[in-house]
């Protein structure tokens, strides 16, 4: 990429996890050690009014342009999102869709999910040579298709080693213009619906399964859980339960840095919430999945994801509780 160019970045939002974006984007400006700019692709699932205008006051317009897209714009047309039974947001989907909405002419992007802080400069990221590959990404906590807590039950059938080794999607840098070659997001797509049954982990199975053996492995610094303990990481991306939950029982430096760049947006003096919150929706979301999915067999033609979400949670009442738990 031209020195001069800006970097492009791309991350997914919701409402509730606004806060969490703005001490991501926070913590990038701090921790670069020359001046840049990114182009931010921001994918806006549901980000209301008063908590744009607080990302709009946390983010520094010198460092970011930021680019707001619906999720409805994000999807090409004749495609859709899955349906899983997960309780993971139907938002995570989107990855599989970044080389379709950003400009075509781009030979590098990244993604980095929105539960992620900087500890050090990232624009190193965009420098790393993919080879022959299209996707560079951090080994998951889980290490191999076989693991009996994180793997894939399936794995045998689908002829994969057991020592297959799978990434987590969180931080992606990607080579937009092979993944549209070589027709990546229509074969994950295409092995969700035939292994819906296994793809417990959303889009990661099916990338981990299309891609198996054909991926970059990057240091593990640029993906560092939470859920470990290393002293200088480039990346700290806080899985599992987050920093903003009183329940939050992982590594509490990686806590404390967060909220060191929090509390340089918008959101500064947040205090953690109780973590019944967290627990509560997720139950929601596999209740919205299974509605959204009802409404897609009623009415398979409608093409406005915003509209049918919309219209999932206010089939029980779950837009009340959803903004209840966001605020």
């Amino acid at each position: 990429m031209s020195p001069n160019q800006p970097l492009p970045l791309v991350t997914i939002c919701d409402n509730r996890f606004a806060l969490l974006l703005a001490a991501l984007v926070k913590s990038i400006e701090i921790n670069l050690t020359a001046p840049a700019q990114f182009d931010l692709y921001l994918v806006n699932d549901g980000i209301d009014s008063a908590n744009r205008e607080k990302l709009l006051q946390s983010i520094n317009p010198e460092v970011f342009n930021v680019h707001w897209l619906t999720i409805d714009e994000a999807i090409p047309v004749g495609m859709a999102l899955p349906i899983d039974q997960s309780t993971f947001p139907l938002n995570v989907y989107i990855r599989l869709f970044i080389p379709f909405f950003i400009p075509q002419h781009l030979t590098r992007v990244v993604y980095m999910d929105v539960d992620m802080i900087a500890h050090q400069d990232i624009t190193a990221l965009w420098k790393v040579d993919l080879g022959n590959k299209l996707l560079g990404a951090v080994r998951d906590r889980a290490e191999v298709i076989s693991s009996s807590w994180g793997g894939y039950q399936n794995y045998r059938e689908l002829g994969l080693h057991p020592e297959t080794p799978i990434f987590n999607s969180g931080l992606l840098v990607i080579d937009p213009i092979r993944w549209r070659q070589q027709h990546i997001t229509e074969r994950v797509l295409t092995c969700l619906a035939q292994n819906a049954k296994y793809a417990v982990f959303a889009d990661q199975y099916g990338l981990n399964v299309v891609l198996a053996n054909q991926w970059l492995e990057l240091d593990r610094a640029w993906n560092t859980y939470a859920q470990n303990d290393i002293a200088d990481p480039y990346v700290i991306h806080f899985t599992g339960i987050k920093p903003i939950y009183r329940s939050y029982t992982f590594n509490k430096a990686y806590q404390e840095e967060f909220f060191l760049y929090l509390n340089q947006t918008a959101w500064r003096g947040y205090a953690p919430v109780s973590g019944w919150r967290h627990v509560l929706l997720k139950q929601i979301r596999k209740v919205g999945k299974r509605l959204y999915h009802l409404v897609n067999q009623l009415n398979p033609f409608k093409r406005n994801t915003e509209k049918k979400r919309q219209v999932v949670l206010s089939m029980n009442g779950l837009d009340k509780l959803d903004a209840a738990i966001t605020d």
